[in-house]
């Protein structure tokens, strides 16, 4: 399990709809277990990802948990 984070200047619903896209069915295939303004959450393969959006006054921070899919989460916040 890893647990990474970086600064962005996305909304947080363009930093959430990315995820959809990179973790979902139409990317990597993962379950969407979870969905909030703030926050979205995979499941599949015995792993998992969950991706949070912290807004603070000038940029925001994406914080992303995950286990199996290290490669892959690190691949998304490059992205970013």
């Amino acid at each position: 399990m890893i647990r990474i984070a970086k600064e962005t200047p996305l909304r947080p619903e363009q930093v959430i709809d990315r995820a959809v896209k990179y973790f979902g069915e139409g990317g990597e295939g993962l379950v969407q277990t979870e969905r909030n303004p703030c926050c979205v959450s995979f499941q599949g393969g015995g792993g998992y990802v969950s991706v949070t959006v912290v807004d603070e006054d000038q940029h925001r921070v994406v914080d992303l948990e995950t286990r199996e899919y290290e490669y892959q989460a690190k691949r998304f916040l490059e992205k970013l």
